[in-house]
Formats: C-alpha cells, sequence, structure tokens
C-alpha cells in the first residue's frame, strides 16, 4: 500500500495540479449530472407510483359515452330506463348504471362532509358519484361494511335540485379521513352533514374507488349519493365481460343513437384510455426526463474520454519512460483509472451536496416528496461506474504505448 500511495497517488495529484481547469471541469460535470439524474429518478418513480395507483373500477372491461337530448319532448327519465334495460340485456354485458362523473377523468363534483352540523364547522372534501343499485357489479367494487343501496333508496335528482339524500356510502379512505380516532368499520350508522347543517347516514363503506381528479391529494376520498339524473346530458358506464368491451363499445353506440333521434350518443371512451389521456402529462415527463439523463449521461462520458485521451496524448513521452523503466501495462492502465476515480469522487461528493439541496428545494416549491435516501449513494456509485468505463478506453490505449518511445523526440 505504501509504494502504491509513493508511486501513483502522489504522481497523479501532481498531475491533476498542472491541469486542474480540466480535471475541475469535468469534476463540475458530474456533480452537475448526478444532481439531475438522482432528482429525475426520484421524480419518475414517484410519477410512476401515480400512474399505477388503482381507480378501483374494472378499467380493463369498462367504457362509458355520453347521451345529450336536443328535443323538447324529450323524456329523459324515460329514455335512461330504456336505454339502460337494453344494455344490460345485450350479451356480454355485466352491468350498467347512470352516473354524473368518471374516475381519473378530470371533472365531475364534489362536496364536504362534517361531522357536526354547523356553517363555522370545516369540512372534509369528497368526490361525489351519483349512482344507482347497480353500482356494486358495475362499478367492481365491494361493500366491506353495512349495506349496499337498494331499489327503494334511489331517488331522482333534477338540475334545479340543491338537497341531498338521506343516506351515502364512503370510501374506507373517506371513514379514516372524518374519523381519524375510530376504526373504520364502526363509522357505518353515523350520521354526517352536507350543505352545512343537512344530514346523511353513512350506510356502507366501499373498499376503493378513485376521485376524477388525479392530482388532488384527497383522491381516495369519495361518497356515492342514491340518485338517477334528470339532466338533459348524463353519462352511462357499462361493464363488459372479459375481452368483451372493444366489440360492444361500438355495437351500443350505435344501438342507442338508432333507438332515439332526439339525442347524441358522444365520448364513447374506454377507462383505460381515460387513465392513458389523464396520466399523459405524467408520461411526457417521464419521457423527458428520461432522455436527459440519457443525453447527460453520454455528455459526462464523452467529457471523461476526452479529458482521458487530452492527458494520454500530452504525456505519451512520459508514459514511455515509465514503461521503459519498468512499469508494467497493468500499472499504467491503473495510473488513469485511478485518476478518474479521484475526479469521479470529487464530483459525487460535490453532486451529493447539490442533490440534497435541489430535492429540499423542490420539496418546498412544488410540495414533492423527500428525496428516497438510497438514491444518492446508488447516484455516487452509478458515476463511478460511469466514469470507470468511459476511463477504460483512453487508459488502455496509455497502457499500450511501447517504452521505446521515451527515445523518440518530438
Amino acid at each position: 500500500m505504501l509504494n502504491l500511495t509513493h508511486w501513483e497517488i502522489g504522481p497523479i495529484f501532481r498531475a491533476l495540479m498542472r491541469n486542474k481547469t480540466g480535471a475541475i471541469l469535468i469534476a463540475i460535470q458530474i456533480a452537475v449530472t448526478m444532481t439531475i439524474i438522482v432528482n429525475a429518478i426520484f421524480i419518475i418513480s414517484e410519477r410512476q407510483k401515480l400512474m399505477a395507483r388503482d381507480s378501483g373500477v374494472d378499467e380493463a372491461n369498462s367504457f362509458y359515452l355520453s347521451s345529450s337530448s336536443f328535443g323538447e319532448d324529450f323524456n329523459t327519465e324515460v329514455t335512461a330506463a330504456e336505454d339502460l334495460a337494453m344494455i344490460r340485456q345485450t350479451p356480454g354485458v355485466i352491468d350498467a348504471m347512470q352516473i354524473n362523473a368518471i374516475p381519473m377523468s378530470g371533472g365531475g363534483w364534489s362536496m364536504s362532509l362534517q361531522t357536526k352540523a354547523g356553517d363555522d364547522i370545516d369540512g372534509t372534501g369528497a368526490a361525489v358519484y351519483m349512482v344507482d343499485e347497480h353500482f356494486l357489479k358495475t362499478l367492481d367494487v365491494d361493500v366491506i361494511a353495512g349495506e349496499p343501496f337498494t331499489l327503494t333508496d334511489i331517488r331522482l335528482r333534477k338540475g334545479s335540485s340543491t338537497d341531498w339524500p338521506d343516506k351515502t356510502i364512503i370510501t374506507k379512505s373517506m371513514a379514516e379521513t372524518l374519523y381519524p380516532d375510530e376504526p373504520w368499520h364502526s363509522v357505518v350508522g353515523k350520521t354526517v352533514y352536507i350543505n352545512n347543517n343537512e344530514p346523511m347516514i353513512i350506510t356502507g363503506i366501499i373498499d376503493q374507488l378513485q376521485a376524477p381528479w388525479i392530482g388532488w391529494d384527497g383522491v381516495e376520498r369519495v361518497m356515492l349519493s342514491p340518485e338517477r339524473l334528470e339532466f338533459t346530458s348524463y353519462r352511462y358506464f357499462i361493464r363488459t365481460e372479459v375481452g368483451k368491451r372493444d366489440e360492444l363499445m361500438p355495437q351500443i353506440e350505435e344501438m342507442l343513437a338508432n333507438s332515439n333521434k332526439k339525442r347524441l350518443i358522444r365520448d364513447v371512451r374506454s377507462m383505460q384510455e381515460t387513465r392513458e389521456r389523464s396520466y399523459r402529462q405524467h408520461s411526457a415527463m417521464i419521457t423527458i426526463l428520461g432522455t436527459v439523463m440519457i443525453v447527460l449521461t453520454v455528455v459526462t462520458g464523452l467529457g471523461i474520454v476526452g479529458l482521458a485521451s487530452f492527458s494520454v496524448n500530452r504525456r505519451k513521452k512520459q508514459i514511455g519512460t515509465r514503461r521503459a523503466l519498468g512499469a508494467s501495462q497493468q500499472a499504467i492502465l491503473r495510473y488513469f483509472m485511478l485518476e478518474n476515480f479521484i475526479i469521479s469522487s470529487a464530483g459525487v461528493v460535490l453532486g451529493a451536496v447539490l442533490t440534497v439541496g435541489l430535492n429540499i428545494w423542490l420539496v418546498k416549491a412544488f410540495e414533492l416528496n423527500t428525496l428516497d435516501w438510497y438514491l444518492v449513494p446508488a447516484g455516487m456509485v452509478s458515476l463511478w461506474i460511469v466514469g470507470q468505463l468511459a476511463v477504460f478506453g483512453p487508459a488502455k490505449r496509455a497502457a499500450a504505448i511501447p517504452p521505446a518511445l521515451a527515445t523518440r523526440t518530438v
């Protein structure tokens, strides 16, 4: 070890001091690359977790469409009943219902629920889905406590309605948020208040269902209201048997369009398409960050190759002299690999500081989570490996310089 320190570490530091500008620039480049790449990996990981969240519905076999009437004598209640009867009788359909909003779609209803009545009581926001007694099979959710809605619970909501039914079913997440100090299953039977003072009894709790807004921090907080809609425009949510969705989408669209000429059938979309559309910005960000990471890694690697190649060309005679004095090819190779390791070490240490600093700023500016601790050492090791791989080619060429070069003159 003493021989290694005297024979290799000393000359390396002296050589770096004679050409410190290039070494400093490469170290700074490594630090910047690490800072951006580690934080980019963290952001990509966070986005992928968001994109992988379960909406709670059978996405692979579900789709929806909108019906908009334009005739003055259009009877929404009768038409909706006839439409749903036809859809449910269609071979391949598991169930269907009328609904006011779609999970992950970006548009919907929200209300605030309070555990106590009063205009001055803070409430908890919840996404509202208006459903009928077919919601269990249609949405593919499970009532894990209490009871589902029955036919007698369902009321008709007109466009001018401002009041609410006296019953509601909420998600487990909503129950835990409303009553954080009580077991979620004990919430069944409790009374909550909507519109500050209007009571609703929690008759059931479902396992999971996402709100329409993927960026909302309360995306799992949902309430179901037992209502059919008498609006001029409304949606049908349809769940099919496995593998039947794509076949039934155009079939049901045509069937409904032909059954009543006083309305338009539009916005026929699968839940998978809705997920893709809603998370399109996340996908684009992942692609952009991935591209930036690749480009930065390549540029950093090329910078290391360039510095090492310049160092080899400038010191050919010195290398030849060392070879003539008995230095082996392995020793020359190790010299340049160790030189790069020292430069990379300075870069990754600076990069670790910058990485943590940038993450602190991102947490404050964009309310992101803090960086996972293991990403910093993983980034350091990765940049060390990149540096060693990048310098290996020039170091190999340096090791191949013949001892006879020491006797040549320039």
